[in-house]
């Protein structure tokens, strides 16, 4: 099992999106500073998630959300999805 996630960072209102095959260890690798592009926006939040059966499915979805760029564009998948 593979997830695409998205992260929100409270203090700096930044949104991270990625993907992995271990939602709580990825979230707490984040949060101790140990991924060098989200290292100064923490402390992160887990807002949004999606699961597929492949990493190449999961790669691809990945790769279309991150194209989207735009940060409103994102806070409507993550409301939507509340």
């Amino acid at each position: 099992t593979f997830f695409v996630y998205i992260l929100y960072s409270v203090p700096h209102d930044r949104y991270y999106i990625g993907q992995t095959n271990s939602l709580e260890s990825r979230l707490e690798r984040h949060n101790k500073g140990y991924v060098k592009s989200t290292k100064t926006y923490r402390p992160w939040q887990l807002v949004y998630s999606e699961v597929f059966r492949t990493r190449a499915e999961s790669m691809k979805r990945e790769g279309f959300l991150k194209s989207l760029k735009l940060k409103t564009t994102i806070k409507k998948l993550v409301d939507s999805s509340r």
